[in-house]
């Protein structure tokens, strides 16, 4: 009797262990890690270079730039403004056509072989297909681009919130330049891969790779 006790005393044990294992192991599995350069001790040879489309301010540039270069761990520069090209403007929608402002890009700046080209445009963008886009980008390419215009909290009628705007051009930023270093759509709603649908997916979703996206990105590192 004594011995069959024992038993299932180490038994319940080894259960307990079994279960607190595989629950820490979904948990850890659900983390973002903070960036991509730093936690994961992996070292970027790209550089990203920020191309202001139109005027855009020197707070802004200078928030993503910062974001940009700790996520990533990659050389950040701030190249000089590109005119806003009038050819790309709908006047029937009011919007800009990223496709042609992503051509305009191409032809104003020739990247480097392992640089990465992040156009920031303060216009309402869109494509075929769709009503808007935050943003667009060569998936394992060298261009990307974001627009500023419906981050801002006064493009729907309400007081502007700095701090939120800032963190949602941080996100958009971090996911098109995703893109260029070839990550496609992530289904995890917290990861900054995920599809935003609207401005509440950004909102929602994190500033962070999951682990997931993570080991893509440092897979294409080494």
């Amino acid at each position: 009797m004594q011995k069959r006790k024992e038993k299932k005393i180490q038994f319940r044990k080894k259960t307990s262990a079994y279960i607190i294992g595989m629950a820490l192991l979904l948990f850890l599995s659900g983390l973002d890690l903070p960036n991509f350069g730093q936690e994961s001790g992996v070292e970027m040879e790209n550089k990203i270079t920020l191309v202001p489309i139109g005027d855009i301010k020197a707070e802004t540039l200078k928030v993503l730039s910062s974001h940009l270069k700790e996520t990533f761990s990659s050389q950040v520069k701030i190249h000089e403004a590109m005119e806003l090209p009038e050819e790309a403007y709908n006047p029937k929608r009011e919007q800009y056509f990223s496709s042609r402002l992503m051509n305009k890009l191409r032809s104003f700046i020739k990247p480097e072989p392992e640089e990465k080209i992040l156009g920031i445009a303060d216009v309402d963008l869109y494509v075929h297909g769709l009503n808007f886009v935050f943003g667009e980008a060569e998936l394992s390419g060298h261009f990307a681009i974001i627009s500023l215009a419906r981050l801002r909290q006064s493009f729907y009628g309400l007081p502007d919130d700095k701090p939120l705007f800032f963190e949602r051009v941080k996100k958009e930023a971090v996911h098109e330049l995703g893109h260029a270093f070839g990550l496609n759509h992530c289904p995890n709603p917290d990861c900054v891969m995920h599809f935003s649908n609207s401005l509440g997916d950004t909102d929602r979703k994190s500033a962070s790779f999951c682990l997931r996206c993570l080991g893509i990105l440092k897979k294409r590192a080494t």
